[in-house]
């Protein structure tokens, strides 16, 4: 009872909402979920995420869930996962023309072109299903119709750690922040998985340079005023986002032109660059955070708070922090952006396709 007690006055002091906000089955102060892109194979690696996650943070706010996935999932899947947490658990399938080759790929020659990456020994060069996922995840997971009535999401993979409590709402910290994206760590792509995707994208700002509002973002991305693209990118089997931002025409003209592009399947573009460089772009300083405070493992990267109040509450080792380290320098790079709220195309010369 003690214990409940605490919980409810930390809910209370620090969000100024009632516990009772977050019972099973009540609307919740924000609309929001968990999405889980997954197979039914990765069952006990989603069980292990919903174990962290329950534990460390949803069993006092009852988020509900929503897993996606590109055939119907079985009833063992469905039962076992729905035993794992209180809140309300939803199951989709993602419509065929999300997690299929579109007309204007040739297929042939994307064989090709993988079998030239596997050469190369780039990750995942064979897998068809990988790059499914990176399409589905830059341009269509939010549209699907299980996602209509949300405004944010909280994407969630399988065998990820939570290593921390979390103890307020990331959601309705974002929402009463103007925050549209959060992260908790940053990366350099490998480059030989995106050989063109930045021409492809200087092509888009040359036909739209109002898709530039944020010309700070460019130093985050670029190390020459936008002739060539570093590969900092927010890691995306964590992230936190608006919903509203990824709907907005100009990312929807954005993915379009990606997608006509091609690179998806010709190369090996992910959704992390793609979320990553039009939140860069679009957004302001502001309206991009990182959740330093939230300790998060993926194989091999961790994200351990720094701070002596946090090991209180964590589990992680403070010295494996990824955001010491070269390859994921771009963690704390966003936070060195200058302060401005400049808004406007951009007036950088290399901007040309």
């Amino acid at each position: 009872h003690g214990a409940q007690t605490a919980v409810e006055k930390s809910v209370e002091l620090i969000d100024g909402v009632e516990a009772a906000a977050y019972e099973p089955g009540v609307s919740k102060p924000t609309r929001a979920a968990f999405v889980v892109l997954v197979r039914n194979s990765d069952l006990r690696g989603m069980k292990q995420a919903m174990r962290q996650i329950e534990d460390r943070f949803n069993r006092r706010f009852n988020y509900p869930y929503v897993f996606l996935n590109d055939v119907p999932f079985t009833d063992e899947f469905m039962v076992e996962t729905r035993a794992m947490t209180r809140a309300n658990v939803s199951f989709g399938t993602i419509p065929h023309e999300h997690w299929s080759y579109p007309a204007w790929i040739n297929q042939t020659y994307a064989q090709e072109c993988r079998q030239r990456m596997h050469a190369q020994k780039v990750f995942y060069a064979l897998s068809e299903s990988y790059r499914h996922m990176c399409r589905f995840y830059s341009g269509f997971f939010f549209q699907h119709p299980l996602l209509q009535d949300l405004d944010y999401y909280w994407r969630i993979e399988p065998d990820v750690e939570y290593t921390c409590d979390i103890n307020y709402d990331p959601f309705l910290f974002m929402h009463r922040r103007g925050i549209k994206y959060g992260y908790t760590i940053a990366l350099h792509e490998y480059p030989e998985t995106i050989p063109t995707l930045w021409t492809t994208i200087k092509s888009h700002i040359a036909k739209h340079p109002e898709f530039v509002r944020h010309p700070a973002g460019m130093r985050w991305l670029s190390a020459n005023s936008g002739d060539t693209y570093n590969g900092c990118h927010f890691w995306s089997n964590f992230e936190i986002g608006s919903l509203e931002f990824f709907r907005s025409p100009e990312y929807q003209a954005y993915f379009e032109h990606l997608d006509h592009a091609g690179g998806f399947f010709y190369e090996r573009w992910g959704d992390a660059p793609v979320h990553a460089i039009a939140a860069a772009l679009m957004l302001q300083k502001h309206e991009v955070h990182w959740f330093q405070d939230i300790g998060y493992y993926h194989n091999p990267w961790h994200n351990c708070p720094q701070d002596a109040e946090s090991r209180l509450r964590c589990h992680c080792d403070p010295a494996k922090n990824a955001a010491s380290h070269y390859w994921a320098s771009c963690t704390h790079e966003w936070l060195d952006l200058p302060d401005t709220n400049t808004t406007g195309p951009p007036h950088i010369s290399a901007m040309h396709a």
